[in-house]
């Protein structure tokens, strides 16, 4: 079955008396324009999206018809959360992030990293309370931010830095 666009989300498509066949996908295949995938009853799956970024996203529907739906399942797996304290270090471990260019994902107050053995042994080294665990990374945080600095020469770490800082 070839899949171009996606057709809407559980919550506004009609699932009454259909079955729900899953498709399951890594975090990192969620972003992907051409995959090939199987779907939990079997059924083979291939997206090309060439229109549109697709950014699929859980409960995110590929098919419908009169007894099936299609719908997307981001897979839980291992990453590293991390529960800042304060603005302050909240915008000390983006940084550490950032710098590394890894994604970053944000749910319930917690940062969400996938699993990084130099960055979990960075951020316990520098003191900072990490946990591991099995998670869905549902919420990317859309890190495209100009390094540059504005008219007044300051960037958006600078200016957080600012904030968070003492009063001097």
């Amino acid at each position: 079955m070839l899949i171009q666009s996606k057709i809407g989300t559980l919550s506004n498509v009609d699932t009454n008396g259909k079955t729900i066949d899953w498709l399951p996908i890594e975090w990192h295949e969620a972003r992907k324009r051409v995959l090939r995938k199987k779907t939990q009853s079997g059924k083979e799956i291939s997206f090309k999206f060439l229109n549109e970024n697709p950014e699929l996203t859980e409960g995110d529907v590929l098919f419908a018809d009169d007894c099936t739906i299609i719908a997307v399942s981001i897979l839980p797996c291992d990453c590293i959360v991390v529960h800042p304290k304060n603005m302050f270090e909240m915008a000390s471990v983006c940084y550490e992030i950032g710098n590394k260019h890894l994604p970053l994902f944000y749910e319930e107050e917690a940062l969400l990293i996938p699993t990084d053995l130099p960055l979990l042994r960075l951020l316990s080294a520098q003191g900072y309370v990490i946990k591991e665990e099995k998670r869905k990374l549902l919420q990317p945080l859309k890190t495209t931010v100009s390094p540059h600095g504005d008219a007044s020469n300051t960037t958006l770490f600078s200016k957080i830095m600012k904030l968070t800082s003492p009063a001097s």
